[in-house]
């Protein structure tokens, strides 16, 4: 009778907490009353992605004077934006547009993207439909490196700009409009690192940003409507080095266990111990988001995480989309030892590249190591004797720049949700932590598979996805400005 009563009260609480739920979305703000020229548009993006702005030293040598004529070219197409902003080089390759505000005492908005792109690998070319560097229009999209990573933000942001010019806009605060030319290097002289540095020189601080990071995804499970996506905050990152040292010798006559092997079992137990998950933070506020919007079912679960916490973590370990969101997770990714088939390795080394979870260190993540491994043969160390880069700083979700950017998302994107998350991978945002209050992380593009081409042979954008994401940057641009 009093397990029956206990059961009962259990099922009763959580119905209620899960009937307590109630949406977090803002209502749609008003879209930005301007008007774009698509054909002009998709010829500027196409026009962009034929400039080989690669950040590897080979492209340097191959083509030293890219990043001016890339320069010169933006100038001429957005000659508005020429005519009415400041624009400077800084650390000769990266740009910062100022647009003086009405209000230049408020703080600023920085917006940013970069304008480098990754090669296209040589065996890969094979794969691509169109050449990478053609920026050739066809199907109903714009086709090469940047049309998603990242020059369709870099244009995009400046199409906007000049549409909202030729309107007779005039933003309320100053905006600062910053391009990197690094940021797929992941250079330590960072042209990111050093706009922030000349606008901190400048006075200027609090500032609310918007880098790329966040994206519209059709595919988030138990909510049937497609989900924007904002970056709260990003994961950190750090490479540490496991090396093993033994006598070496002839592969006819080998120990019982050799470098590689003693190696081996360790990279293994590194990757079956992971860190341990957590749901709090930026994890905890995307769910917290996103549980009104779900079935029923689901919204049980996570508005009872109380209860059923260890069962989510279960679940959400199980993709590796999810499992970044709750843990600091590992990744082998370098590999060496001996140079020949039949020569044992006297030294066997692999890199372990780990991306932190806010709350774990380079050191938690050492002292993790050195429990899972338990092998005193085993060197652990940074990797080059590097500490990597913490975790962010979580942004705020409850202020009036994240309502301001939730409803100028939802003005272009009426039917989406809007909700924080932890941002998995590196960008530029984390060098404006000194000059900025609130980053977040989001591009206004809903292209569904998109993730999948970040990098990857193929890469496009959809014309109408493109003329929607200029739309989305102007609604950004007037919402959190003004």
């Amino acid at each position: 009778m009093f397990l029956l009563a206990l059961i009962a009260v259990l099922g009763a609480a959580l119905i209620v907490n899960t009937t307590r739920l109630t949406s977090h979305q803002v209502p749609p703000g008003a879209p930005a009353d301007i008007t774009i020229d698509q054909a002009m548009a998709v010829t500027h993006l196409a026009g962009a992605i034929r400039f080989r702005t690669i950040t590897t030293d080979d492209e340097a040598r191959i083509a030293p004077d890219v990043w001016p004529t890339f320069h010169a070219y933006l100038a001429g197409i957005f000659p508005l934006t020429e005519k009415n902003l400041r624009r400077e080089t800084v650390l000769n390759d990266s740009l910062l547009y100022t647009w003086t505000g009405r209000r230049p005492d408020l703080p600023p908005v920085i917006l940013t993207a970069h304008m480098d792109v990754v090669p296209a690998a040589e065996d890969t070319l094979a794969q691509w439909t169109h050449p990478p560097f053609d920026g050739v229009v066809a199907d109903g999209a714009i086709w090469g490196r940047g049309a998603l990573d990242d020059k369709n933000a870099a244009l995009g942001l400046l199409e906007a700009v000049e549409a909202l010019l030729a309107r007779g806009f005039t933003p309320e605060r100053t905006i600062y409009l910053g391009f990197g030319h690094n940021e797929e290097a992941g250079a330590a002289s960072s042209g990111a690192a050093a706009i922030a540095a000349l606008l901190r020189s400048r006075g200027v601080h609090d500032a609310v940003l918007v880098d790329e990071g966040g994206w519209i995804f059709d595919k988030i499970p138990g909510v049937a409507r497609h989900v924007a996506l904002v970056g709260i905050a990003e994961k950190g990152y750090v490479s540490i080095e496991l090396s093993v040292k033994t006598d070496g010798g002839h592969s006819s006559m080998p120990p019982r266990e050799t470098a590689v092997g003693i190696l081996a079992r360790a990279i293994d137990r590194a990757e079956t111990h992971p860190m341990p998950g957590r749901l709090d933070g930026a994890g905890a506020a995307l769910f917290d988001t996103l549980a009104p919007e779900m079935s029923f079912g689901m919204r049980v679960l996570f508005a009872n995480r109380w209860l059923t916490r260890p069962l989510l973590l279960n679940v959400l370990s199980k993709q590796p989309s999810t499992n970044a969101s709750i843990r600091t997770t590992t990744a082998a990714t370098m590999l060496r030892a001996s140079a020949k088939d039949n020569v044992l390795a006297s030294t066997a080394a692999a890199v372990l590249n780990f991306r932190l979870l806010p709350g774990d260190t380079p050191d938690t993540v050492m002292a993790h190591l050195g429990d899972v491994i338990g092998d005193p043969r085993v060197t652990i160390a940074p990797y080059h004797g590097e500490r990597g880069d913490a975790a962010s700083a979580e942004s705020r979700t409850d202020g009036p720049e994240f309502a301001a950017l939730s409803g100028a998302i939802r003005a272009v994107f009426p039917a989406v949700v809007v909700a924080p998350y932890l941002t998995v991978g590196a960008t530029d945002a984390r060098h404006y932590g000194n000059v900025a209050r609130d980053l977040y992380r989001f591009v206004p593009v809903d292209q569904p598979g998109s993730t999948e081409l970040l990098h990857a042979p193929n890469e496009h954008i959809q014309i109408d996805v493109y003329m929607k994401a200029i739309r989305g940057y102007a609604a950004i641009i007037r919402g959190i400005s003004n």
